[in-house]
């Protein structure tokens, strides 16, 4: 519901899960409760409570044996310190992630996390040089995927692919999908 932008709707099951893992005292109800609530507060912007409360859920997450749901919370608080502009801390937090899911042989979440270390990728290019997320989404692009396929593809939202779209665009100084797939034929990129 959160990523679909029905955040009203998501916010009462968050305060079930919440209230319900604090009554019965269930550590898989409080850490996916915080989970969800991080969720929650980083969609809404909040990124410093967002990665206070993901902190929160990974203390849960301690005492489970639940390694997917580990996993999971582990990747969402790499992708709060990434927006948070916390390189470092959000690469670390991820290679975490993603060694448990290759460990656990789960590929499309491995892949997830893959797409989110390379947006933490911190390497001096020219201007005119592609980053590796404007790479994919131009890749994808190219081969005619339309907005909403690549933004599902790379589990970001349209909006992003359309703003890195236009950087491409005018990094390779052209100006449509037909240029671009000229462009990306081409070994100079």
């Amino acid at each position: 519901m959160i990523q679909l932008g029905r955040h009203a709707d998501a916010e009462p099951l968050i305060e079930r899960l919440e209230r319900n893992g604090t009554k019965l005292d269930r550590a898989w109800m409080l850490a996916t409760g915080a989970r969800c609530r991080a969720m929650l507060l980083a969609a809404r912007g909040d990124l410093k409570a967002a990665a206070s409360t993901a902190q929160h859920a990974m203390e849960h997450h301690d005492g489970l044996p639940m390694p997917l749901e580990r996993a999971r919370t582990q990747l969402l608080l790499g992708q709060i310190q990434r927006r948070q502009r916390l390189k470092a801390a959000a690469t670390e937090t991820l290679r975490e992630a993603l060694a448990a899911f290759e460990g656990m042989g789960i590929p499309l979440w491995a892949e997830r996390v893959r797409t989110e270390l390379a947006r933490c990728a911190v390497v001096p290019r020219r201007p005119t040089e592609l980053t590796p997320v404007e790479r994919r989404v131009a890749t994808l692009a190219a081969e005619g995927m339309t907005n909403r396929d690549v933004a599902a593809a790379l589990f970001i939202s349209t909006k992003t692919v359309e703003a890195n779209l236009s950087r491409v665009y005018r990094k390779l100084g052209i100006h449509s999908r037909a240029e671009l797939g000229r462009s990306m034929s081409r070994s100079d990129l």
